[in-house]
């Protein structure tokens, strides 16, 4: 059903351009008035689910109850599909077990398999109990996959034909089952054992004519997944392909339900927050609810071996004490060229991460990776390593007071450090997670921090082994 809002006139502002109506704030006045629940209903049927969801929140418990009873099942089952699974199921519990039970039959099948997942095992019985035997099928067979397993984001929303019927026959299968599936652009179809043969676009089904070959409307090179496939194997299989869903097949390539392009944003999404949270150093992605000690042992094992880095990289630093006694004016740029390193190491990271998304890369196109991101590195640092023997040396000559000979030998060996230091990191950030991968393990857990860390190490080692080479043993330079 199209969402619009009616008899809503928006505002303007003091320039005169027209504002964003308020739609939470309707909603929430609809709720709190005194009309009756036919007519209250009937208005909050104008506005979209998702902006009736953002609105539970702002209601009182008596408020929600009252929303509860107004809203037919199919409506306040598509409302509660919006919510994270933990506010859902505090929705739920604000209900009766029969409401409870009916609303959750009539969500998307997965989204009721996350939500039971949040619940004790007590409640998630009781409810499940009161289902229907489909209802109660299907969940289980989606509550079956593990979490890292495409099957546990499918659904069971879908329209199925078998092949070898008439377009008239496909038309009435049609007619049949949309009551219960709205996902009708697309039409499944197997053969006579349950086995996936292809696709029909409902337009092309919708136009065809009655004596028209049915198996001329197939595409049976319509994409596909295996449910226990993990999602990160079929990602990009997914994101590659524009279509409203994708059937999933057991291993015997029966049809088993189907991904739907919003199943394939909340994926997308969710495994760029992993990711993301891998880049940060962490385990897993953390919950704003989530327990103090839960928090503490995602964070604290990669701290742990970073502390291990650090104390190595200070142990390094402190090997150098002599240079630094020396020349203690190079302590003041060593910030610039760890910064920089690391800078340059995090890039190389994220786009070999991305890449490495890509499974059909050939071993030479890994090679080709490598080699162009040392290419940007090198010349990058070319030109920074330039920019801070100019200016650099003019800093320590004219603020520092410093001769132009040992000025530009200081702002040189600096440059020359900030070079080999960004080509370094860049080969660091894409030949680890390259390693990684190679060992089977997810390239996202080399992440920035460890990348940074090692960088940290290359860097001391060029920077100050540059000094005491350039400095101190062929120039002879101390101050």
């Amino acid at each position: 059903m199209e969402k619009k809002v009616l008899n809503t006139a928006a505002g303007t502002d003091s320039r005169g351009v027209a504002s964003k109506p308020d739609y939470e704030r309707e909603i929430i006045n609809i709720i709190r008035s005194n009309a009756s629940p036919r007519v209250m209903r009937e208005r909050l049927e104008d506005y979209h689910e998702n902006d009736i969801a953002n609105v539970l929140p702002e209601l009182s418990v008596g408020e929600r109850k009252k929303l509860y009873r107004i809203l037919d099942v199919e409506m306040l089952s598509g409302v509660l599909e919006y919510p994270e699974e933990e506010e859902v199921r505090t929705y739920l519990d604000e209900m009766d077990l029969k409401k409870a039970s009916v609303t959750m039959a009539h969500m998307e099948t997965d989204a009721a398999v996350e939500v039971l997942r949040e619940m004790d095992r007590t409640k998630k019985s009781l409810l499940i109990e009161l289902m229907d035997e489909d209802v109660r099928r299907n969940l289980s067979l989606i509550a079956s996959f593990d979490e890292d397993e495409i099957g546990s984001r499918m659904t069971t929303n879908y329209i199925v034909i078998r092949e070898n019927i008439s377009v008239k026959q496909a038309m009435t299968e049609l007619i049949d089952q949309a009551p219960k599936n709205d996902n009708i652009y697309t039409l499944f179809v197997v053969d006579e054992m349950g086995a996936f043969y292809g696709a029909i676009d409902l337009k092309e089904l919708i136009i065809a004519r009655k004596d028209t070959d049915l198996d001329s409307l197939i595409m049976p090179s319509y994409p596909y997944v295996y449910g226990h496939e993990t999602i990160d194997d079929c990602i990009e299989k997914l994101k590659s392909y524009s279509e409203n869903s994708i059937p999933v097949l057991d291993n015997n390539n029966n049809l088993l339900g189907v991904i739907t392009s919003q199943n394939i944003i909340q994926v997308v999404d969710d495994e760029m927050g992993e990711d993301y949270a891998k880049l940060a150093g962490l385990t897993a992605e953390e919950d704003l609810k989530e327990p103090l000690k839960e928090s503490m042992r995602k964070r604290l094992p990669w701290l742990c071996v970073l502390l291990i880095l650090g104390l190595l990289v200070s142990s390094v630093v402190g090997a150098f004490e002599k240079v630094v006694s020396q020349l203690t004016l190079i302590m003041c740029f060593q910030s610039l060229i760890l910064d920089m390193a690391g800078n340059v190491g995090t890039q190389s990271l994220a786009v070999t991460i991305r890449v490495l998304m890509d499974e059909s890369m050939t071993a030479g196109q890994k090679l080709g990776l490598v080699a162009k991101e040392m290419r940007v590195g090198f010349f990058n640092g070319l030109i920074l390593g330039a920019m801070s023997f100019v200016f650099i040396g003019i800093y320590i000559c004219v603020w520092k007071g410093k001769g132009i000979l040992f000025s530009y030998a200081v702002s040189g060996c600096i440059g020359l450090s900030l070079l080999l230091a960004m080509l370094a990191s860049s080969a660091v950030g894409t030949l680890i997670p390259l390693f990684f991968k190679k060992i089977n393990i997810d390239p996202a857990v080399a992440s920035g921090p460890l990348i940074t860390t090692v960088n940290d190490l290359v860097a001391v080692v060029s920077y100050y082994g540059l000094s005491w080479i350039l400095l101190l043993r062929v120039m002879h330079l101390a101050g």
